[in-house]
C-alpha cells in the first residue's frame, strides 16, 4: 500500500528558521534508512504558502486565491511518499523520526484503475 505522509507547519513556522546541522544530519540518516528499505516513493518539501495559489470551486466558477493563506491554522510544508506493507508499518517508521515537535498526518493512497 501506498501512504502519503504530510509534515503540518502552523503559522509560526511559515518562516521558520533552518535546522541546526545536528537535527539536519539526524533527518537525513533517517531518510537514508527509508530509501534502504525501499519504503520511499517520494519526498519533498513545499514553498512558504506565500509562494502558493489555491483555486476555489463554486459552480462554473473558478476563484484563484494567492497565498500567504492567513487563515489556515495548519499547512502541509513537506511530504513524503511511502510504499509499505500496512499503516502499522508506515507508523513505525514514523516513530522513529528525529523530529521534537510537530505534527505528521498519514494517509493510505487510493489507486485508481490505470494508475
Amino acid at each position: 500500500m501506498r501512504v502519503l505522509v504530510m509534515a503540518k507547519e502552523g503559522e509560526r513556522s511559515e518562516a521558520a528558521t533552518p535546522p541546526t546541522p545536528e537535527a539536519m544530519a539526524a533527518y537525513q540518516k533517517f531518510n537514508e534508512e527509508l530509501v534502504k528499505a525501499g519504503v520511499v516513493v517520494a519526498s519533498g518539501r513545499l514553498t512558504p504558502s506565500a509562494e502558493g495559489k489555491r483555486v476555489r470551486f463554486d459552480g462554473k466558477k473558478r476563484t484563484v486565491i494567492d497565498g500567504p493563506f492567513a487563515e489556515a491554522k495548519e499547512l502541509v510544508a513537506g511530504y513524503w511518499l511511502w510504499q509499505v506493507r500496512s499503516m502499522d508499518e508506515a507508523i513505525e517508521w514514523l516513530k522513529r523520526a528525529p523530529y521534537d515537535g510537530g505534527i505528521f498526518e498519514v494517509r493510505q493512497v487510493s489507486m485508481h484503475e490505470g494508475a
